[in-house]
């Protein structure tokens, strides 16, 4: 006899300063956020049902994030992944707000020196953008570097976060 596990998928979309993001959960818990032009983003039909119940604390804290009351967010994830991409996730939020981190250092903290374009694979790949926040990532030299939601996406979010763009975003 052979059994059959399901997952239940829901989404709903909120705005944001940075544009339409699309909320996925997985069995009522968070396992994606896509912006609108996300490389990477799975295809709509994937994303379940509409229904916004399982993301009301989820939107509470990213309205939170975007007003800057909020610098860690405090959900329960459930993030598909490899055990490697799984990994350079859990390091991308141990990287404080406002603050950045290149690949390399990430690669190096993991214990994986050289792997620093493995940990860049892996942070593109990353489900839950914004909240997981690869953005916080960037070249050797501090420069930016790819960024799934776009690059002027990244600067904007890091701009925020350092404090550097005094009033809300405008929308993208």
């Amino acid at each position: 006899m052979t059994s059959t596990f399901t997952t239940a998928r829901q989404h709903t979309a909120v705005d944001s300063p940075y544009g339409e993001l699309t909320l996925v959960a997985t069995d009522g818990v968070l396992s994606g956020l896509y912006m609108t032009g996300q490389r990477h983003r799975p295809p709509e039909e994937t994303f379940g049902v509409p229904d916004p119940r399982p993301f009301v604390e989820t939107a509470r804290q990213l309205d939170a994030y975007f007003a800057g009351e909020l610098t860690e967010f405090d959900l329960p994830l459930r993030l598909e992944g490899t055990d490697f991409q799984r990994a350079v996730w859990a390091e991308l939020v141990r990287i404080p707000y406002g603050e950045t981190r290149s690949y390399g250092e990430l690669a190096d903290r993991m214990g994986k020196p050289g792997a620093s374009r493995a940990v860049g694979l892996a942070n593109g790949r990353n489900p839950v953008g914004i909240i997981v926040p690869c953005h916080r990532v960037v070249g050797a030299s501090g420069g930016l570097t790819g960024y799934g939601g776009g690059l002027d996406r990244k600067q904007r979010l890091l701009d925020f976060e350092r404090g550097s763009e005094h009033e809300t975003p405008a929308l993208f």
